[in-house]
C-alpha cells in the first residue's frame, strides 16, 4: 500500500475535523492491512532526520499505542501481536528505535525512548532481547551529553515496564552504576544530570541489593542529597522524589541518614522553590505513613513477631518537625479554598501535621497548642487560618482525654469564629474543624463525657444552618460538620438531640441544593450527602417527615427526566443531580423501608419510585445507573415478594447491567442487585434464571471484565441456589466445573503483595459463598445426591485453604461454615467423606477455639452438624 506516511500523519493533526478523520482512518486501515509494514513505517519516520518534528512524535506515539494499553485484556493481546510478527521486521523496527536515540531533536529521542521501554518490556521477561542492557550501556559513555541524556532516559523507563525479577543481579549493578554516575555533582551537563536523577527514581525497586550493602547504600544516598542541592530547580525536586520513594521502599535501611535528611528537607521547606519544597514535606509524609502502618500491625496480635521494627523516625524528629511545618501554614494562597485541585506549601503542611499527629498521638499536642493560642486572634487573617488549620489537623490520632478539654474551650470561640470572621479563609477552615471534632469526638463509642450536650446542641445547629447560606465553599464545609454531627448520633436510640429540629435541618438543606450557586465547591453534593446521613441517622420519632421527604425527591426526579434538548454540559449536570436523588432515595426507602411503622405507609410509593427508576434507565448513563441500581437493590429488600411485579420492565435493565463491562462498577452493583432479588422474590425469580445465569456464565468466562466483579459473580451463585432450591439442578453442569476451576486456582495461588493476597481471599469467599448457598439451597430436597459427585472436590479445597495458612477470618468463617453445611445437606453420607478429609479435624479443632466470636459460632454449628452426620 503506497501512502505518504508524513503528510498522514500531519493531516492526523489538522485543525480540520475532516481532514483529520480521514487522515485517522488512512492510518487505521494501513494497520488492519498490513501490521508490520505499518509499524516499520513508523520507526523509520520516527528515526528519519528530514523528516518533521511533529510526524515523527506522531509517529513514536502511534508506535508507543500499538505496544500497551491500559485495560489488561488488550494489553495481553498487544502483547501476543508483537510477539508473533517476523522476526526480521522486529529487529529492524528495534535498530530504527536505537538509532533515534542519537536524534539532535529531544523529542524524537524521548518518544524512542519510551517506545523501546515498551518494547522491552515485552520481550524482556520472554528472554528476548537480551543485548538492548548492554547496547545500551555501552554508549553511556559517549561524549555527546544527548545521546548520554537520552539512554538514561531509556534505562529510566525500561526500569518501570520490567519486573526487577526479569533482570539479572550483574545487570542491574551496571545500571545503577551508570544512573548514579549521571547523577553525580561532577556531570557537567544538567540533562544528563537530570534524566539520571529520574531513571533512579524508576530504578530504585531494582536496589533491592544494593540498599542491603551498606557501602553502596551510603553512596547511592550521598549522590542522591548531594542532587537535592543542585542549581537545577528540576534536578533538586527529582532528587527529593528520589527521597520519597526511598522513604517507603527502603524505610528500615534510613536511620544513618535522617538527620543529614532533616537538615536538608527543613533547608528546602524554609527557603526553595514551591515544587522542590512540597517534595521535602512529601518526604516526612511518607514517613509517618510508613510508621502508621507499622505501629497499625504491631497493635493486631498477629504480628507480634513482625521482623518491620518501628525506628519512631517522627517522635524524635518532634521538636524540629512540627515548628517547620507550623510554618508552613502561614504561607497560604488568596484563593485556595476556591479551587478543588489547589495544592501547596500550606496544605502540603497541614496535611503533614495531620499525618504526625495519627504517628505519635499525644506528644503532638503540647508542641501545636502555643502556636494555636499564639495566632488564633490576631488580626491577620493568615495567622487565624493557620491557627485554626493547625488546631484541626492534630484532632485524629490523640487521646480523647487529651484533646476534649481543649475542644471544650474552643467550641464557643469557633462557633462565633464561624459566624462572625470577616475573612472567608477564616470561615472555612474553622467549619472544617468543626467538622473533624464532630467526626472525632462526638459519638457513642467515646468514653469522655460528651463535648455535644443538650445545653450546646441548639447553638451548633443554629450556626451550622446559617453558615449553610454563606458563599459556597463555607457553606459546602458547614454540610460537612452536619454530617459528622448527625453520624455521632448513629446509636442514639429515640433520644436524639437533633430530634427536634430535625424538620428545620431538612429544610434547610433543601434549600442549600436549590442554591443559584450550588454547582461550586461541590456544594450540592455536600447537601445531598449531609441529607443522607441525617436520613440514616434519623430515629423514628422523626420518620413522618422522612415520609414528607418522599413526594419532594421524587418531584425532583420526576422534573430532571422532563428536560428536554439539552446542551452536552446541561445533560452531564442533569446526570450528576439524577445520581444525587437515586442515592437519596435509597436511603430513604432503606430507612422506611425498615422500620415496620413505616413499611406499608412507604409502600404505596413503590409503582411510582420504580416507574422513576426505569425512565432513569433509560438516561443510558453509567453513574446514574450505579445509583439506581442500588436504590432498585433497596426498593426489593423492602418490597419483599411483591417486587415480582417489577420484574418484567425492570429484567432488561438488569441484564444490560451484567452486561457492561466497560463500565466494570456497574457491573458489580448489579450482580449485588441479582443477590438483593434473590432474597426479596425467593423462588419468584425463577422465570429470569436462565438469562441470568447465562449472562453471569459469560461473564466468568470473558477477560475483559474487571477481575474485582468474579468474586461477586461467584457468590451470586450461592444467592440464587438459595432463592430457587433445587430448581438449580440444571445450572449445576455450568457452574460446578466454573467454581472447581476457580477453586484450584485461588488455593493455590501464592500471593505476591498485599493486594494480591487480599483479592485471592475475597475470590475464596465468593466460591464457598455460592458452595455454601447451593448446599442450602439443596438441604431436605430429594435431589441432595446430585451433589455427592462434587463433595470430595469441596473437601479438597478447604483443605488446601487450611495447608494454605493464607486465609483471613472472614474466609475461614465462610469455610468452615461450607463444612458444616456439607454435613447437613448430605448427612449420613458426608460422615465418611469428612472423616477421610486430611484436614477437616483440624481445622474444625482451630476455628473452634478461636478468638473471633463469628469464627467460632460458625465451627460451633459445624461441629454439630458434623457429629449429626456422623452418628447418622
Amino acid at each position: 500500500m503506497s501512502l505518504d506516511v508524513t503528510q498522514v500523519l500531519l493531516s492526523a493533526q489538522s485543525a480540520d475535523g475532516a481532514i483529520r478523520k480521514h487522515a485517522e482512518e488512512s492510518l487505521k486501515q494501513f494497520q488492519e492491512q498490513n501490521l508490520p509494514g505499518f509499524l516499520l513505517s513508523l520507526s523509520s519516520e520516527l528515526a528519519n532526520e528530514e523528516k518533521p518534528e511533529e510526524s515523527r512524535r506522531l509517529a513514536g506515539l502511534i508506535l508507543k499505542n500499538a505496544l500497551d494499553a491500559k485495560e489488561q485484556h488488550r494489553k495481553n493481546e498487544l502483547f501476543q501481536r508483537w510477539l508473533a510478527l517476523d522476526a526480521g521486521a522486529k529487529q529492524q523496527i528495534k535498530g530504527l528505535l536505537l538509532q533515534t536515540l542519537t536524534s539532535p531533536v529531544a523529542s524524537a529521542r524521548s518518544t524512542a525512548s519510551q517506545v523501546i521501554a515498551k518494547v522491552a518490556g515485552i520481550e524482556i521477561p520472554q528472554k528476548q532481547w537480551p543485548e538492548l542492557i548492554g547496547s545500551l550501556l555501552s554508549s553511556i559513555h559517549q561524549v555527546q551529553p544527548n545521546v548520554k541524556q537520552a539512554t538514561l532516559e531509556t534505562l529510566g523507563y525500561l526500569c518501570e515496564e520490567v519486573s526487577p525479577d526479569a533482570v539479572d543481579q550483574d545487570q542491574v549493578n551496571k545500571i545503577l552504576t551508570a544512573v548514579v554516575q549521571g547523577m553525580n555533582a561532577s556531570e557537567a551537563n544538567s540533562d544528563v544530570r537530570l534524566a539520571a536523577t529520574r531513571a533512579l527514581y524508576n530504578a530504585l525497586g531494582f536496589a533491592q541489593v544494593n540498599f542491603s550493602n551498606d557501602m553502596e547504600r551510603d553512596y547511592i544516598m550521598r549522590v542522591v542529597c548531594e542532587a537535592t542541592q543542585s542549581p537545577e530547580v528540576k534536578i533538586r525536586q527529582a532528587a527529593f522524589e528520589c527521597l520519597v520513594a526511598i522513604s517507603s521502599t527502603y524505610y528500615d535501611k534510613l536511620a544513618a541518614y535522617m538527620q543529614d535528611i532533616f537538615n536538608i528537607t527543613a533547608k528546602a521547606v524554609r527557603g526553595d522553590e514551591e515544587s522542590v519544597a512540597l517534595q521535602a514535606i512529601e518526604f516526612w509524609s511518607s514517613i509517618c505513613d510508613e510508621e502508621i502502618d507499622i505501629l497499625d500491625e504491631y497493635s493486631s496480635e498477629f504480628t507480634a513477631d513482625s521482623d518491620v521494627p518501628c525506628y519512631y523516625f517522627i517522635k524524635q524528629a518532634l521538636p524540629a518537625l512540627v515548628p517547620m511545618l507550623l510554618e508552613t501554614l502561614l504561607k497560604q494562597e488568596e484563593d485556595q479554598d476556591l479551587d478543588e485541585g489547589a495544592w501547596n506549601l500550606a496544605m502540603a503542611g497541614g496535611t503533614c501535621l495531620g499525618l504526625v499527629a495519627r504517628t505519635v498521638g499525644d506528644d503532638i499536642v503540647p508542641l501545636v497548642m502555643p502556636f494555636v493560642e499564639e495566632n488564633i486572634t490576631k488580626s491577620d487573617w493568615r495567622q487565624r487560618e493557620a491557627a485554626t488549620y493547625a488546631f484541626g489537623s492534630i484532632l485524629e490520632g490523640p487521646s480523647a482525654d487529651k484533646l476534649a478539654p481543649l475542644v471544650n474551650v474552643a467550641l464557643n470561640f469557633m462557633l462565633t469564629a464561624l459566624t462572625k470572621d470577616p475573612s472567608n479563609h477564616v470561615k472555612d477552615t474553622t467549619a472544617w474543624t468543626l467538622g473533624r471534632i464532630f467526626e472525632f469526638l462526638h459519638g457513642s463509642a467515646l468514653e469522655t463525657p460528651p463535648i455535644i450536650t443538650a445545653e450546646n446542641c441548639q447553638q451548633i445547629l443554629t450556626v451550622l444552618l446559617h453558615s449553610m447560606k454563606d458563599v459556597p465553599n463555607v457553606a459546602e464545609k458547614a454540610c460537612g460538620a452536619l454530617y459528622f454531627l448527625a453520624q455521632g448520633y448513629v446509636d442514639a436510640g429515640s433520644a436524639s438531640p437533633l430530634s427536634p429540629f430535625f424538620q428545620d435541618i431538612v429544610q434547610n438543606l433543601l434549600m442549600v441544593t436549590h442554591r443559584e450557586d450550588a454547582g461550586e465547591s461541590r456544594l450540592r453534593t455536600a447537601a445531598y450527602e449531609t441529607l443522607n446521613e441525617v436520613v440514616r441517622c434519623s430515629t423514628e420519632e422523626t420518620a413522618p417527615i422522612v415520609m414528607q421527604l418522599v413526594p419532594v425527591i421524587m418531584m425532583e426526579l420526576h422534573q430532571t427526566l422532563e428536560a428536554e434538548k439539552l446542551s452536552t454540559d446541561e445533560r452531564e449536570k442533569r446526570s450528576e443531580l439524577q445520581g444525587l436523588l437515586c442515592g437519596c432515595l435509597q436511603v430513604i426507602i432503606q430507612k422506611l423501608g425498615g422500620m415496620e411503622s413505616t413499611k406499608y405507609s412507604f409502600l404505596q410509593y413503590a409503582d411510582q419510585i420504580m416507574d422513576l427508576f426505569l425512565r432513569v434507565f433509560a438516561c443510558r448513563n453509567a453513574t446514574v445507573h450505579e445509583e439506581a441500581m442500588l436504590a432498585i437493590g433497596a426498593l426489593a429488600y423492602a418490597a419483599g415478594p411483591n417486587f415480582a411485579k417489577y420484574m418484567a420492565q425492570f429484567y432488561q435493565y438488569l441484564e444490560m447491567g451484567l452486561q457492561n463491562f466497560e463500565e466494570y462498577q456497574v457491573c458489580a452493583i448489579t450482580v449485588g442487585v441479582v443477590g438483593d432479588l434473590c432474597r426479596a422474590l425467593e423462588d419468584k425469580i425463577l422465570p429470569f434464571c436462565d438469562g441470568i445465569m447465562t449472562q453471569l456464565l459469560k461473564d466468568l468466562s470473558s477477560n475483559q471484565l474487571h477481575r474485582s466483579v468474579k468474586p461477586p459473580i461467584f457468590s451470586c451463585f450461592g444467592d440464587i441456589a438459595l432463592a430457587i432450591g433445587e430448581n438449580f439442578e440444571k445450572y449445576l453442569i455450568y457452574a460446578m466445573p466454573m467454581l472447581q476451576s476457580a477453586a484450584d486456582l485461588s488455593a493455590h495461588t501464592t500471593a505476591t503483595d498485599d493486594e494480591m493476597l487480599d483479592y485471592t481471599n475475597q475470590l475464596r469467599n465468593g466460591i464457598l459463598e455460592a458452595y455454601s448457598g447451593i448446599l442450602q439451597g439443596f438441604k431436605s430436597s430429594p435431589k441432595t445426591q446430585l451433589l455427592m459427585p462434587y463433595a470430595p472436590h469441596i473437601l479438597q479445597f478447604l483443605d488446601a485453604l487450611y495447608n494454605g495458612k493464607d486465609m483471613d477470618d472472614t474466609v475461614m468463617k465462610t469455610a468452615i461454615g461450607v463444612l458444616g453445611d456439607l454435613a447437613d445437606t448430605l448427612g449420613v453420607h458426608a460422615g465418611p467423606l469428612i472423616n477421610q478429609s486430611t484436614s477437616s479435624k483440624a481445622f474444625l479443632e482451630e476455628c473452634l477455639a478461636s478468638d473471633d466470636p463469628l469464627v467460632k459460632e460458625s465451627a460451633d454449628w459445624a461441629s454439630i452438624a458434623i457429629t449429626r452426620a456422623a452418628s447418622g
